[in-house]
């Protein structure tokens, strides 16, 4: 933690400098590799994620439904 009062004595001369600054204890630096490599991250999860979606999805389109609309109806004879 870099705050607190500074002096700096040359000679005779003394000279203070009092320090109000805040570092981040969880901090990580953004450079361009960190930028890059996120954004890379993110499209190979959307790709991945678009791709899990298109194989449970995929594989019904173009098979159609074999039964029909219609439903035979069955006899009610115990109410007759």
């Amino acid at each position: 933690d870099p705050r607190g009062l500074y002096v700096c004595e040359t000679g005779n001369k003394k000279s203070s400098l009092q320090v109000h600054y805040r570092m981040c204890q969880n901090c990580i630096e953004v450079d361009a590799p960190t930028i890059s490599g996120i954004v890379i991250a993110d499209v190979v999860a959307t790709l991945f994620l678009a791709v899990a979606v298109y194989c449970i999805t995929g594989h019904n389109r173009g098979h159609t439904s074999r039964a029909s609309d219609k439903q035979n109806l069955i006899s009610n004879e115990l109410y007759q």
